[in-house]
């Protein structure tokens, strides 16, 4: 079985988010399941030159953007016995940056066109593409509309996964035979049509053979209005086709028994205390182990609520505890954790800026790890938190609701805390309790931080779950 990861970032090549994590360590986990995973993405200009001279070419050719041709090169890196392809063509790709360009609508027109004309270049012809996000939504459409004749094609997979749905790739209409070559026949509520635009999500969501998100709470409140971002009644209709996997994360890669980022590498409690302690050095905080750390790392944006924390951001102060903010976002939002930095010299640090080596060292020395979001995919904050023993605060959404389970004190059970309702008291309340158990109950508090240190979010269960979907997909549909 044979599978070609179609997507627009992959760790450790180009990285701008939780997708680059996904299809750096995806294929990886999926490998170990004896599932063989390629992965093609774009040759963009930002991926170092070390990198770019791994590469070897493989071949070239002329790819279809509506009434035109263009060149792309097909490069190729091998690791680990994943071939990673690269298409390259200067014209799109060269350039600071991967996206939030005035025509990315074209780039990824001739991105996901180029994927199926590289197909026959590839070492390994795939049984399914699985592609992710929108920028690789017109795949399907365009396998449907261009190539399901062709005997090369005609028996090839797709399963399409929405890593978050808010992000959709809308473009004019003109974009569907200008950049796509599609006749009217496509241009439909069950096609792309989206509001009298082009939606490349919603080619995805319409011609894949199979739907997949990130979090199974997530499949489910995306067929509701309040998180279906307009598309919630056509989620629906597909159903039956739409599954929730959670996302994992990399445990070699975040460890703290080996993460070189810490301050100290440790397996227990006592070693998460030694990192607390030089992380409230290094920010100039009081060194004191009965003061709570609470941090977010995160983009400082509305919809990881920021301003649920911004609402009662004193009140959460009066509970004697440290805040460290890292991340960048909104204007407003840095400025006003700058002017509450100011307010506070010595108890919140803002560090507007994101730094991998940075954010590890605040997952291993903070206490609690908060991400109020208002919704949230799946989420990999929660997940890094966990790992390095620190307890997440989260509101009951999505990823943050099938991996975080509240806390029991009677029964022990549970792992977190959480609230439900997109409130800023409610969350007040949360972080109230959890700074109580904190400094009030050592003993069940150290518990809990033992236990997230042993939890298991690796890739392995949901890579399983990932190789039954295209066993699936290939012998009770072929």
């Amino acid at each position: 079985m044979n599978i070609l990861f179609a997507a627009s970032e992959c760790a450790p090549f180009i990285k701008t988010g939780g997708l680059g994590d996904v299809i750096g360590a995806l294929p990886v986990a999926l490998l170990e399941q004896d599932v063989s995973v390629n992965v093609i993405l774009p040759k963009f200009g930002d991926l170092s030159s070390s990198i770019k001279e791994e590469m070897n070419h493989v071949g070239s050719l002329t790819v279809p953007v509506g009434w035109r041709t263009q060149y792309c090169g097909i490069e190729k890196i091998t690791r680990d016995n994943i071939n990673y392809y690269f298409l390259d063509n200067e014209y799109y790709f060269k350039r600071h940056g991967s996206y939030g360009f005035y025509d990315d609508g074209e780039r990824f027109a001739f991105f996901s066109r180029a994927v199926l004309e590289a197909l026959p270049f590839l070492e390994n012809k795939p049984d399914i593409i699985h592609c992710h996000d929108w920028q690789t939504g017109p795949i399907p459409a365009l396998l449907k509309a261009h190539y399901k004749n062709h005997p090369f094609y005609r028996d090839i997979k797709t399963v399409f996964t929405i890593h978050n749905l808010r992000y959709q790739g809308v473009y004019s209409k003109s974009v569907l035979y200008d950049l796509l070559d599609l006749s009217e026949l496509y241009f439909s509520q069950d096609g792309l049509e989206y509001y009298g635009n082009v939606s490349y999500l919603k080619g995805g969501l319409a011609f894949s053979d199979f739907l997949t998100t990130v979090s199974p709470t997530y499949a489910n409140e995306i067929q509701t209005p309040y998180y279906g971002e307009n598309l919630d009644g056509f989620l629906r209709k597909r159903q039956n086709q739409l599954l929730g996997i959670v996302n994992g994360i990399d445990i070699d890669l975040y460890n703290p028994h080996t993460d070189s980022s810490i301050y100290t590498p440790y397996q227990d409690v006592t070693g998460k205390k030694q990192n607390k302690k030089s992380l409230q050095e290094e920010f100039g905080l009081s060194v004191q182990d009965d003061i709570p750390v609470i941090s977010m790392v995160t983009r400082l944006v509305d919809q990881k609520g920021m301003d649920l924390v911004l609402h009662v951001f004193h009140e959460i102060m009066k509970q004697n505890v440290q805040f460290i903010v890292l991340g960048t976002g909104d204007e407003k939002y840095e400025n006003a954790f700058h002017e509450l930095a100011a307010q506070y010299p010595g108890k919140v640090i803002i560090k507007t800026l994101f730094n991998d080596e940075l954010a590890r060292k605040i997952y291993a020395g903070s206490d609690l790890f908060l991400m109020p979001s208002q919704f949230e995919p799946c989420g990999i904050g929660q997940l890094l938190a966990f790992r390095y023993g620190t307890i997440p605060i989260v509101r009951e959404t999505g990823g943050l609701r099938d991996t975080v389970k509240p806390f029991n004190e009677f029964t022990n059970e549970g792992n977190g805390f959480s609230f439900t309702n997109y409130n800023a008291h409610d969350m007040l309340y949360t972080i109230e309790r959890a700074v109580w158990f904190y400094r009030f109950q050592p003993n069940k508090w150290n518990m809990l931080v033992e236990k997230a240190l042993q939890l298991d979010f690796s890739w392995n269960q949901s890579s399983k779950e990932y190789k039954k979907l295209y066993e699936k997909l290939l012998y009770f549909h072929s």
